[in-house]
């Protein structure tokens, strides 16, 4: 299929990664920022843009992957700017890949519509593996389901239908799964800095906290003071962030939420 990419951020450079490698033809990238656009543009051998009056309007498929919140903003601006270059919008498919907005944000701009999300962590450093990443897709009609599930199979062996309704609670998930996760790795690595502690003390511990969510359930797989809710050894963590209130509320609400789960 012939594909223009709107954005160029982590996700955005995967995909397109994937998507030329299986033998997609992109046409064009377009971000705010020159800088993004045409680092992704050079990987991708295309053209960039930071002007969406000048999109290629040859495109199959535009995947937007942008920030949720220019997401309509964009629409509107996209599909007015193809029409007025004399692209023909009954002609092509218009995705995004937001795990929290609706698909409707389409609705009255886009007769072709749907939702390509691919629910994994991106950073344009690492490379990703995307045939094994849960891909998770919906459509408004069967020209937008037809050309959807033909994409995301073409580079995912993991492909699920998926409503709004229903992809914002999985995305809610991965957000406790990964971004929280992330967060709690950054506590770790401050205090251990504080102390001239490595960070790369804590990757044993951590990879096989990973590993046993494989073989056991999250449940199964807790361990520490908070499941038997050891007093002593929690008052004596939290008195050690006495000086970050913040902190310390927080690991006090984890811990009483371990235990009243365990």
């Amino acid at each position: 299929m012939k594909i223009v990419l709107i954005g160029a951020g982590n996700l955005a450079t995967n995909l397109g990664k994937a998507l030329k490698k299986a033998g997609h033809d992109i046409l064009q990238v377009y971000s705010r920022t020159a800088t993004s656009a045409e680092a992704l543009a050079a990987i991708l051998d295309c053209p960039a843009t930071t002007d969406l009056t000048t999109i290629d309007n040859r495109a199959d498929v535009y995947i937007l992957s942008i920030k949720d919140k220019a997401l309509r903003d964009v629409i509107a601006e996209l599909t007015h700017s193809l029409t007025s270059s004399g692209g023909d919008l009954t002609e092509k498919v218009f995705l995004h890949t937001a795990g929290s907005m609706p698909m409707d944000v389409f609705k009255d701009k886009a007769p072709h519509y749907g939702v390509f999300y691919p629910m994994q962590t991106f950073s344009k450093a690492r490379e990703v593996d995307f045939s094994i990443i849960p891909t998770f897709i919906e459509w408004n009609d069967e020209t937008a389901h037809t050309r959807l599930a033909a994409l995301a199979q073409s580079i995912s062996r993991c492909v699920y239908p998926l409503s709004t309704a229903d992809r914002k609670y999985l995305h809610l998930s991965a957000v406790w799964a990964c971004n929280f996760v992330n967060h709690c790795y950054d506590i770790a690595a401050g205090i251990l800095a504080a102390h001239h502690l490595p960070f790369d003390v804590m990757l044993p511990l951590i990879d096989e906290t990973a590993r046993k969510v494989h073989a056991l359930s999250p449940h199964d797989a807790q361990t520490g003071p908070a499941v038997r809710y050891d007093e002593n050894v929690i008052a004596a963590q939290s008195a050690l962030l006495a000086d970050d209130p913040e902190l310390r509320q927080l690991y006090e609400l984890l811990s009483k939420s371990i235990h009243r789960h365990a």
